[in-house]
């Protein structure tokens, strides 16, 4: 696998971008025109790949809900295999650009496709994506470190090494020690722990004691309409990544998911190819067949041989029972001011301890919001007139009720339009809700630390985490008309 060229990029949120550090191969290039012939594309200046894929990875441009280059269905976009749509000079397209992201950095390359690009070979057969995305991730390792958090000054300091750093890793635009192709996909049958050593590119691999992280994420989607002749359908999404930071060889290790005893059963479960057996009952259980309460409840075990970079282990959906925050949503238009009511009750099973909580009312295809007259009986309530949106920022916690409300009434000028959604017309409108809950998932689903084995002559530390988040929250206004759907929402 080779590079035809390496880019760095440093964003807030598309804003100020640039490219901070880039690097072009000659002698991949040549060979990338002899394959492709005439009709090769030749890879553009930075500005011109800096502002391609800003687009489309959806960074720029935010008020526009589709453009072309983007979000056309013939494109058939998939990330992080990205297309780069090229002008002039030279039209074309570039494909597979890669890449990913972490705070406010993002790492881009373009590998070498051993192929013509017509008719497009399939991306699940191209062995250079999936080792360009593995070199993309050592070398944000070893830009941004193994934490959560980035060290700005620790990143400015790496970044003045990459030229050294690329001339070890990647000489002549080809790494060193990738991965090499393994058994084919319809064997199933997972590389060896006992093969998976350290490559000598991987300049961010850890250093001192071993450690294993289990994280399990859920997301819960919700549609709430306020109308007893309508069903408020929910969903919960959850996933479990590991990331194993160990020197040398990577050891094998056992993932036990558990459930509280009235646990509803984990469902469409999904796991990653490394993992090495697993019971056929675990995986089932399905959420398209009648529920009757017989299904697996777990515990749920996950033997696997870790590959050398973070990876998700596993994913499934549960069914539970309620959704977190119930909500009450009332707009009434009044001459030339809405008269807005709203209500929303944790729900007593949720633990009330919030990361952030916020509840965003947009206007839409209106005019300007001129005046605002609302109280709010907690939390703080912020208004952004050019965007027509209300945030009400709820913080960490609801009050000792468990319910909070907002009464009062917006005006609107008619000096200059906001925002437009083709949806949201006359009363149809919304309360979109954003929170996470650490240390919580609505299934009650949990990885214990003493449950980690990991098989091993050292003894690593284990570290585990749960968290919930919202995702696609909606609470709509149960005075107008509101978009059902009466088939099965999927986050």
């Amino acid at each position: 696998m080779s590079l035809r060229a390496l880019w760095i990029i440093s964003h807030e949120k598309g804003e100020n971008a640039s490219v901070r550090f880039s690097r072009r191969f000659p002698t991949v290039e040549h060979r990338a025109k002899s394959l492709a012939g005439s009709l090769y594309v030749a890879v553009p200046e930075d500005n011109a790949v800096l502002q391609l894929l800003l687009t489309q990875l959806g960074l720029v441009d935010p008020d526009k809900a589709y453009i072309t280059v983007r979000d056309d269905c013939l494109h058939q976009q998939r990330s992080p295999a990205l297309e780069l749509h090229v002008d002039s000079p030279a039209k074309g397209i570039l494909w597979p650009a890669l890449a990913i992201s972490q705070g406010p950095l993002i790492l881009a390359c373009l590998p070498l496709v051993d192929a013509p690009p017509e008719p497009r070979p399939p991306l699940t057969s191209l062995l250079s994506v999936s080792q360009g995305l593995t070199l993309l991730e050592g070398l944000q390792t070893f830009l941004c470190g193994s934490g959560t958090k980035t060290d700005t000054e620790g990143v400015a300091s790496r970044l003045t090494m990459m030229p050294t750093v690329l001339l070890q890793v990647c000489p002549l635009g080809t790494p060193l020690d990738v991965p090499q192709l393994a058994m084919p996909a319809a064997s199933a049958v997972p590389t060896p722990a006992g093969t998976q050593k350290q490559p000598a590119w991987r300049t961010g691999q850890h250093r001192g004691r071993a450690v294993v992280n289990v994280a399990v994420m859920e997301l819960v989607r919700s549609m709430q309409y306020g109308n007893p002749d309508r069903q408020d359908p929910w969903d919960v999404y959850g996933t479990v990544t590991c990331k194993c930071e160990v020197e040398g060889v990577l050891p094998n290790v056992m993932v036990t998911l558990m459930l509280p005893p009235n646990g509803s059963p984990l469902q469409d479960i999904l796991v990653h190819p490394c993992v090495t057996s697993l019971d056929s009952s675990i995986l089932s259980a399905c959420s398209v067949d009648d529920y009757d309460g017989s299904a697996f409840s777990g515990p749920y075990k996950f033997p696997f041989s870790p590959p050398l970079e973070p990876f998700r282990l596993c994913s499934y959906t549960s069914q539970v029972p309620v959704p977190p925050i119930l909500g009450s949503y009332h707009l009434k238009e009044e001459e030339n001011q809405l008269r807005v009511s709203v209500t929303l009750k944790l729900h007593e099973s949720v633990k009330n301890s919030f990361e952030y909580c916020e509840a965003h009312l947009p206007f839409f295809n209106r005019d300007q919001i001129s005046f605002v007259e609302v109280k709010v009986s907690s939390g703080q309530l912020d208004v952004s007139k050019e965007k027509n949106l209300l945030v009400w920022v709820l913080g960490q916690k609801f009050p000792k009720s468990h319910e909070v409300t907002m009464e009062g009434s917006i005006r609107f000028a008619g000096q200059q339009p906001g925002p437009t959604d083709p949806l949201c017309t006359e009363l149809t409108a919304y309360i979109k809700m954003y929170f996470k809950v650490p240390d919580l998932t609505l299934s009650g689903c949990y990885v214990d630390q003493h449950s980690v084995q990991v098989y091993s002559s050292t003894k690593p530390r284990i570290v585990t985490s749960r968290e919930l988040q919202s995702k696609d929250y909606f609470i709509w206004n149960s005075t107008g008309p509101a978009p059902v759907s009466s088939g099965r929402m999927m986050l």
